[in-house]
């Protein structure tokens, strides 16, 4: 009897969690809309595989190893290339603002979906070369230059559609969403291409008995690569196509003042004018130098685990994919709630002095896992990874509101977004260098004991920070919603 009561509490439970998502947990002016946005984000996520870092980086290493006229040391910088992406889109994002400005949003933002998912599509077009390791980095970076302008414009269009009481919740639940799709994707893709990795393979051995005569045999394994690819880019033009009946509330009177508005353009249009902020607030300045070195050690170790998972634990594609594309995206939404009432009592300095340890410990998992080639310590620092995600995505929306007067808010987030972006391109770069470096005498798992000591470095700062400044919970203003 008390387990019935137990099982019956827990679908309650359940079916109440999936009701949120509902349009009809809304109020009626929101339903639309909404309805409109989480039906396109029912398609995106699936073609966002396709320039996803953590998934991407794997899939070049594993397919390009051992292709004529590819090295060791060039498949790195590549993947290190990958890793990069993220970053550059950042710096770009300040460009697509100013390009959106007094522009219809909704059809810039389809355009962009268009433009990405097309830089998907091509990625079946990568031939068996060096050229074709660089195409495809190449490809996932444009790709995410074009990603980056969505992010940016479609914040816009939810501070125009939906009130701040209702906006995060539809950030979050749109972020749940992309979250658990994407890693679904994720895993059917590692799957498909386990199929097909080898001869030997269950998809391999299905299509060569099928005597298709414009597969060649020895091709088999990149037939994959051809359909994968293009069915991704067609999920997100179905995307783009729903995303273009969304409409934007007062389009006219917010491009009208958009126009004759000069406020905020100078730190939109050319964001370094902004770092005189970096002078004028000591606070801000001493929590960015640490929150540039602390996330340098963060994401110094990413492009380094998919080369380890090829090197020397020889891991398939989806125990590959696991680690870096699927358990971090999936734990992320379910630990926000947890790291969102922690920010919510106290200030950000306070909040990092203790968030930012999990990366140490992801990072030391890592290091240990490699060095004893224990594959269950490299997933276990991927859980805490995924963890403390969850609490990143807050800091990094929020952490400068707890410095910035309201008036001054793009001015702190366009440095915030610009030294983000930097650090990420070189932190990839360095990781890859130093794992060349150390390669040779077998020391390249001592690259995470590197970014240990970066991290821990970084948030000693915070700690230091925290007992110099005696913060407390401070009030910001309210989040402009990013969510990738």
């Amino acid at each position: 009897m008390r387990a019935a009561r137990h099982t019956r509490a827990a679908m309650d439970l359940v079916s109440s969690f999936v009701a949120s998502f509902h349009p009809r947990s809304l109020r009626p002016m929101l339903r639309a809309n909404y309805a409109r946005e989480l039906t396109s984000w029912a398609f995106m996520p699936v073609m966002l595989t396709g320039i996803n870092a953590g998934a991407m980086g794997v899939i070049l290493k594993k397919t390009f190893s051992g292709v004529p006229g590819t090295t060791e040391a060039g498949l790195a910088l590549a993947v290190g290339t990958i890793g990069a992406a993220t970053a550059v889109g950042n710096l770009t994002s300040t460009v697509w603002a100013n390009i959106a400005c007094g522009r219809a949003k909704v059809r810039l933002i389809v355009l962009l979906m268009i433009a990405c998912s097309i830089c998907v599509g091509m990625i079946a077009f990568t031939p068996a070369s060096n050229f074709g390791a660089w195409m495809m980095a190449g490809l996932v970076l444009i790709g995410w230059i074009f990603w980056s302008g969505v992010i940016t414009i479609r914040a816009a269009v939810w501070r125009a559609n939906y009130p701040s009481g209702d906006r995060t919740g539809i950030a979050g639940r749109l972020a749940s969403v992309q979250a658990v799709i994407s890693a679904t994707s994720v895993l059917v893709l590692a799957e498909i291409l386990d199929a097909f990795a080898s001869e030997s393979a269950w998809g391999s051995q299905a299509l060569n008995s099928m005597q298709i005569s414009w597969i060649k045999a020895e091709d088999v394994d990149e037939f994959a690569f051809r359909i994968i690819f293009p069915t991704l880019a067609v999920f997100g033009l179905i995307g783009a196509l729903v995303y273009a009946r969304v409409r934007l509330r007062g389009q006219s009177r917010l491009a009208r003042i958009e126009r004759t508005s000069t406020s905020g353009r100078g730190a939109l249009g050319n964001p370094f004018t902004a770092f005189v902020v970096l002078k004028r607030d000591p606070a801000y300045r001493r929590y960015i130098i640490c929150q540039f070195i602390f996330g340098a050690g963060n994401l110094l170790m990413m492009p380094i685990l998919a080369l380890v998972l090829d090197e020397r634990f020889n891991a398939s594609y989806l125990e590959s994919l696991l680690v870096t594309a699927i358990i971090p995206p999936v734990l992320m939404p379910l630990a926000i709630p947890m790291w969102a009432r922690l920010l919510g009592r106290m200030h950000v300095i306070e909040y990092r002095a203790i968030h930012s340890w999990l990366f140490v410990v992801a990072a030391l998992c890592f290091l240990f896992g490699t060095l004893t080639l224990q594959y269950w310590l490299v997933v276990t620092g991927s859980v805490v990874l995924g963890i403390a995600w969850g609490g990143g995505v807050l800091a990094w929306n929020l952490g400068h509101q707890h410095f910035a007067p309201p008036e001054e808010d793009a001015q702190y987030m366009s440095v915030h977004v610009v030294l983000t972006g930097v650090r990420g391109i070189i932190a990839p770069y360095l990781g890859v260098t130093l794992y060349e470096l150390l390669r040779p005498g077998g020391l390249e798992a001592w690259v995470f004991g590197v970014a240990a000591v970066i991290t821990g470095i970084g948030s000693l700062g915070f700690v230091i920070l925290k007992r110099r400044e005696g913060t407390r919970g401070a009030p910001h203003s309210e989040p402009a919603p990013k969510t990738d």
